[in-house]
């Protein structure tokens, strides 16, 4: 991946979350609002599962296309934000509940990633443990907090958090670690940011095995 291409992802990803609140706020209820704000998330959770050949997701998603096609044949839902709330809390939850499931193995999941990068040490495997913990914490948490600012906040708020903060919130926490990691362990193997990204994308049948 060049970076020219993760340019190019990050003002994507950008725009989708800049409409993605603006449709929330001014067109929730829109059939064709949930199609553009919903559609893209599925098609990525198809696209990872369908690689790691994970066939009971990939059922999963096909459902939920259809569901999906079902909303916008009937001209949306009554109470399409509790929808999206679910959306997002739920999607942080499963995450929270994926990563923290890989701290029984002898290799977490972020210590997976990082040994498609290079040989781990036993303080890198340590390591590696901690920061798959703190982005369990992190997903648990955001979850925790988008039902918390749906119930006690406008929907304005809400669509704030999960549009704008929550992108802004994890690429923070991917760099901060990135930065701290060297900090904290300088004897450690110097890799980039990039170096992270092709070990996802090349190995995400074997990590979440």
């Amino acid at each position: 991946m060049s970076v020219q291409h993760v340019v190019l992802t990050l003002l994507g990803a950008a725009a989708y979350a800049g409409g993605s609140h603006w449709l929330m706020v001014h067109a929730a209820n829109s059939p064709w609002a949930v199609v553009v704000l919903l559609g893209p998330l599925l098609t990525m959770a198809a696209g990872f599962a369908w690689r790691a050949r994970q066939w009971h997701t990939v059922a999963g998603v096909a459902a939920a296309f259809a569901a999906l096609a079902a909303v916008v044949a009937r001209g949306g839902v009554d109470d399409v934000n509790k929808l999206y709330v679910l959306q997002h809390a739920g999607l942080h939850a499963a995450l929270g509940i994926t990563f923290a499931v890989t701290l029984r193995q002898p290799l977490s999941i972020i210590g997976k990633l990082a040994s498609r990068v290079h040989a781990l040490t036993p303080d890198m495997v340590r390591y590696t443990r901690n920061v798959t913990l703190c982005w369990v914490a992190y997903f648990f948490c955001m979850a925790a907090l988008s039902v918390a600012t749906y119930a006690l906040a406008p929907f304005s708020a809400w669509s704030l958090l999960a549009n704008v903060l929550t992108p802004i919130a994890l690429g923070s926490l991917f760099v901060g670690e990135y930065l701290l990691r060297y900090r904290l362990h300088p004897e450690f193997d110097r890799t980039t940011l990039m170096d992270a990204v092709r070990a996802w994308r090349a190995n995400t049948p074997s990590v979440r095995r």
